[in-house]
Formats: structure tokens, C-alpha cells, sequence
């Protein structure tokens, strides 16, 4: 057994990262006979996968979307329409109920585009959802990095990345406005004697008036257990890591080396001190591919078999809209250029960096699997040895597991590799009671004091009705 095994003591975080569609990450694998992501637009389908999930005592199922299609790689959408790359794509948030109904810890991160909503109805949506679930909700905040968006929503084009991230702050002050300021604790008394639901003394009205956002109303919705949904975010630019300090309470971070992941995992955590945040109030996971069976020699006969499924070139056409790059116009061993476009900043960054000497022929090799997240290969023991190194040598907190075949890859996950994690003390081996943001950090249910917030409830704002 390794020196990580024997030593990591720190309990790994897990969520399970999926996609309301057919191909998420691994492009490709919904040809793999025994793949059933074609079944995604039945309940059924999800409602399986959130109690296998539970079964393995996972923090989260982690949802992402995207508001646009993949219209870059060749011009079109011919590659992914063909390989099905994130479309058809189905709405995350309407899953949510059903599987909540069937489990009763999971908790669930919703990706939804604060460019394209509008926060008085998207609080409601959430505080409803944050009721439905018990408190088991988070929300991954993005800004969106699709030209195709922002045209499918009647705009030529969309904001200048830095402009989304301004605009995504006053976003967030509005909706900080509603969930904490608009109902005070203890406005709902349900005095039926007295023929009083909820005292209007306690009841504010909000008003902003900003640059993008003018809001004067009641929130909807009395306050649910969280109030405000756990925060997740995955911005890695200079401006998004700005953005993430301030607001979010997990952030999602991508690295194929665990010296970048902890160069990564240093910068966020001295980011969230700088807002007078502690550190630790940050869980950082890391997105991962496993595929593991009882064997080495087994586990990497599986992926020789997965990768015969997989297209590398769908990958691609997935990595050409994330950077506005068309990586189709390069010759296979042509160093990629430097390149001005409004897309993901730090992925344009690092494969137009001219030390890495990116080309087509290594992108296509690093996607072998039909996605770009690093990969472990192995047995059980091996598997769980790889991730409690990448946690003490990074400081990471956990993984955002990708699917790969499904939902067979999380079958394995949960039935091979969880137990050896949970036999050395690095997996919880049932989970703490409470809400979402209790059984992640073990304090309340609703934001820190020291989270900007925090500083919008009630007693600190606006009039009573």
C-alpha cells in the first residue's frame, strides 16, 4: 500500500459531473453497446443514477449546461449534431424534484447562465427547488462563452468577458437582496387562531437600481432552509478567479499536473482571504475520468475498449467552441496561435501558449477518450491511491466524476472503488445530517457571517412593507 493510503486522512469530497444530454465530456461513448445515456430524456434514467449515487454516498450530482450549441469547429454544427456534443441538451433544473424524491442526502448543483436570467424568477426557482430538496441545492454560476447563445437570445454577440463577470456581481447582489434581505427570520408565524401566515413588519421590499439590473419587489418564495444555494463556480481567468473569492463556496478547477492543481488551489484560497473569507470556507474538486475494474491489467483492457468507442475529433469540436478557436483550420503538426476571441480566457491562454508548443496531433492525443480532464487507470487499490495523492500533494478537496460508459462507469465507481476509500478513513461511511451546505462544511445551513452575502439579510437593509 502507498505512503497516500496510509497516511490521507483527509475526507475526500465526490461529486458525480453529468450533463441533462447524451454526450457530456468523454465524446463518443454513446456508441459503446452498453451505454444508456440515449435514455437520458426518461426519469427513470435519472432517478437510477441519483440513488446509485447515494448508494455510494456522494455529495453531489453535479449538473452542467450550456444555453447555445458547438458552432465553431468547421464552421458548423454538421460534427455536432452527428456526435451529439452537448445537443440535444435538455433543461438540469426540471430533473432536480424527481430525484430528490428518490433520495435523501444527495445533494444536487445546477448549472444555470446568469447572462439569459432574469433574478427575480430565477431566485423563486431556486428557493422553490431549496424547499423541494430539504436544502440539498447549489448553483453553478456561469457567465456563458457561446456567441451562438447570445445570437439564439437576440443579441449580435455576447458582453466582453470581463463585462459578464461585472455584470455577474450585480447579478448576485440582486439575488443576495432577495433570498437574504426580502423575509426576515421568523416572518413566517402560520398563526391560523390569529389568521396570520406571515407578519408583514418582517417582509421587505427590495430595491436595486445598477448598470444592468432594476428590481423593486417582495421575493416570492419565504425563506427555504439555505436561503441562498450552496455556491459553485468554475471561472479560472484572472477575473473569474476575482469572482469566485468573492462569492463561491466550490469551485471547480481542470488540470492535467498536480503541480498547475495546486498552483490553482493556492491562488483561490488566497483569493478568498483577501475577501476576509476563510480559506477553508472553499471546497476545490477537481475534474476526473476513472476507469477501473477489479484488475489492473483489466481496468486498462476496459479502457482500450472504451477509447475504440470514443472521437477524439468530436473533443475537438467540443474544445474549438470552449477556446473560439477553429482547430479545423490547422495542419496536424501546426503550432496553435495566439488568438483574440471573447471565449474561455485560460483555456485560450494555455493552448496558445507558445512554451507548451500545442498542435491538432497532441490536442487529438490528449482526447483519446473523447475529453481533456486528466485520467486514472487501475484497480481499486490504485484508483484510491492516485486520489488521495492528487488531495495531499494539491490540496484539492475532491473530484468532479466524469461518466465515461454509463452509468456503468459509476457502477464501478461506487461498487469497487468507494469501499477501499472508505476502509483506509479518506471516505465518509455515511453521511451527516442536514442541509447541502451543512453536510459539506459542517457549520449552518445558510451563508457564513464572513460571506459577502451575509451582509444583505434583513436586519442590515430596506424598510418593512
Amino acid at each position: 500500500m502507498s505512503t497516500a493510503s496510509t497516511t490521507a486522512k483527509k475526507e475526500i469530497r465526490l461529486n458525480a459531473f453529468n450533463m441533462n444530454c447524451v454526450n457530456h465530456i468523454n465524446h463518443g461513448l454513446w456508441t459503446h453497446p452498453r451505454d444508456r445515456s440515449q435514455d437520458y430524456t426518461d426519469i427513470a434514467y435519472w432517478t437510477h443514477l441519483a440513488r446509485l449515487l447515494e448508494r455510494g454516498k456522494f455529495d453531489g450530482l453535479f449538473l452542467a449546461d450550456i444555453v447555445g450549441v458547438y458552432d465553431v469547429y468547421q464552421g458548423s454544427t454538421d460534427i455536432t449534431l452527428r456526435e451529439s456534443i452537448q445537443l440535444p441538451v435538455n433543461d438540469p433544473l426540471l430533473l432536480i424534484s424527481a430525484m430528490a424524491a428518490a433520495t435523501e442526502h444527495l445533494g444536487f448543483g445546477i448549472t444555470a447562465n446568469l447572462t439569459y436570467e432574469a433574478p427575480f424568477l430565477f431566485a423563486r426557482r431556486m428557493s422553490t427547488l431549496d424547499h423541494l430538496t430539504r436544502g440539498r441545492v447549489g448553483w453553478n454560476i456561469v457567465t456563458g462563452y457561446l456567441d451562438s447563445a447570445a445570437r439564439a437570445m437576440g443579441l449580435t454577440e455576447q458582453l466582453e468577458h470581463d463585462q459578464r463577470y461585472d455584470r455577474a456581481d450585480e447579478f448576485m447582489e440582486v439575488v443576495y437582496k432577495l433570498w437574504e434581505g426580502s423575509w426576515e427570520d421568523g416572518a413566517v408565524v402560520r398563526d391560523r387562531a390569529n389568521r396570520v401566515y406571515a407578519d408583514p413588519s418582517k417582509v421587505h421590499k427590495i430595491r436595486h437600481s445598477g448598470d444592468y439590473y432594476r428590481v423593486e419587489g417582495i421575493h416570492l418564495s419565504e425563506p427555504s432552509r439555505q436561503r441562498t444555494p450552496v455556491l459553485y463556480q468554475a471561472g479560472s481567468s484572472g477575473r473569474g478567479q476575482a469572482f469566485g473569492a468573492r462569492h463561491a463556496e466550490c469551485v471547480f478547477i481542470s488540470s492535467q499536473t498536480r503541480e498547475a492543481a495546486k498552483k490553482l488551489v493556492q491562488g483561490i484560497r488566497e483569493g478568498a482571504e483577501r475577501e476576509g473569507r476563510d480559506p477553508d470556507d472553499v471546497k476545490i474538486f477537481m475534474g476526473l475520468t476513472v476507469v477501473t475494474a477489479h484488475t489492473e491489467r483489466d481496468a486498462r483492457d476496459k479502457y482500450r475498449e472504451y477509447a475504440s468507442y470514443a472521437s477524439p475529433e468530436a473533443g475537438l469540436a467540443h474544445f474549438s467552441a470552449g477556446t473560439g478557436i477553429d482547430f479545423s483550420r490547422y495542419e496536424l503538426d501546426e503550432p496553435i496561435r495566439a488568438a483574440k476571441t471573447n471565449s474561455i480566457e485560460s483555456l485560450v491562454k494555455t493552448v496558445t501558449n507558445p512554451e507548451l508548443n500545442w498542435t491538432k496531433r497532441k490536442l487529438l492525443q490528449q482526447l483519446e477518450l473523447g475529453g481533456r480532464y486528466a485520467t486514472v487507470v487501475g484497480s481499486p487499490v490504485q484508483v484510491a491511491d492516485e486520489l488521495e495523492a492528487w488531495v495531499a500533494d494539491t490540496g484539492i478537496d475532491g473530484f468532479n466524476l466524469t461518466r465515461t460508459v454509463t452509468p456503468e462507469s459509476f457502477e464501478d465507481f461506487v461498487d469497487l472503488v468507494i469501499p477501499v476509500l472508505q476502509e483506509r478513513g479518506s471516505y465518509k461511511r455515511d453521511y451527516a445530517q442536514g442541509t447541502l451546505r451543512e453536510k459539506l462544511f459542517g457549520g449552518g445551513a445558510t451563508l457564513p457571517t464572513a460571506h459577502i452575502g451575509a451582509g444583505f439579510r434583513a436586519h442590515a437593509l430596506a424598510e418593512p412593507l
